[in-house]
């Protein structure tokens, strides 16, 4: 990595949350929030573009996921935002731009929706919205076959081979063994509490979540992921919303696309105009 890339824990009521820093302290800043069953660990590409431009980029790991502490109960979306608030108090970070790619685009949407106050503008990176459907409604798309485990429920490794082969919706375009690495890892650390942050993604009201935002959104879409043709639609909810399709891209946008995604989200965020 060229920025160095700071570590720590923010106590909060979910326990101890980890994150990742970078950038030069007390100007602008944006927050990230990963995909399902990933953590902060498949933001350092992002952090890399980012950061040298003078933003102060935080990456928090969810509770149960990562390198944060372990919760027994099944957290909510609202439960992230809340501590992503605890986590920018801690930084001393008042106000900041938001990011988020699936899972992690839902909690970008609860933050600007909740805490208005302290966001200024977001980016909503592949956002898993169906027209009047709740996700709970819908059988899912993430299954033990994508996702194999141990007769325990303790998840298993995987190769490239396999997710290109069982669930090429939920990989990269072109995914590396780094990419896979990575993604192995955060499966072991969010173990068998893998699936709250799908869960989570499942209980919340995302059209709701999304007409509450004010401030200025942009949507990131890549061109191949399957939740693009609701597009249309999606806008429908946000007052302020422009939207940008990735040619060519697919899933975990934040990681294969990196350099791009933070080119556009820089041109966004840069934009007084909103």
């Amino acid at each position: 990595m060229s920025v160095e890339i700071e570590r720590g824990l923010v106590r909060t009521d979910m326990g101890h949350i980890h994150y990742r820093a970078a950038g030069p302290r007390g100007g602008r800043s944006i927050m990230l929030f990963h995909i399902n069953a990933q953590s902060s660990a498949l933001m350092l590409e992002l952090m890399e573009a980012l950061a040298p431009r003078g933003l102060r980029v935080v990456a928090m790991d969810y509770p149960s996921h990562g390198m944060s502490d372990h919760v027994a109960e099944q957290p909510r979306i609202e439960d992230y935002a809340r501590v992503a608030v605890a986590v920018m108090d801690a930084l001393g970070i008042g106000r900041t731009f938001v990011l988020g790619e699936a899972v992690g685009s839902l909690v970008a949407t609860e933050l600007s929706g909740a805490f208005p106050e302290r966001v200024e503008k977001a980016v909503l990176v592949n956002c898993p919205f169906l027209p009047g459907i709740a996700l709970h409604e819908t059988e899912g798309d993430v299954t033990t076959d994508h996702r194999p485990a141990d007769p325990s429920g303790f998840p298993l490794t995987r190769t490239i081979e396999f997710v290109l082969e069982r669930d090429p919706a939920h990989a990269p375009m072109h995914p590396t063994q780094s990419w896979m690495d990575r993604i192995n890892v955060a499966q072991i650390e969010a173990g068998r509490d893998r699936w709250q942050a799908l869960n989570a993604l499942r209980l919340y009201d995302l059209a709701a979540g999304l007409q509450r935002i004010r401030c200025p959104v942009l949507l990131l879409m890549g061109e191949h992921f399957y939740f693009r043709q609701y597009t249309d639609d999606m806008l429908k909810h946000v007052r302020d919303i422009r939207l940008k399709v990735i040619p060519g891209a697919r899933f975990c946008m934040t990681w294969e696309r990196a350099e791009e995604v933070g080119a556009e989200a820089l041109a966004f965020l840069g934009d007084s105009g909103g």
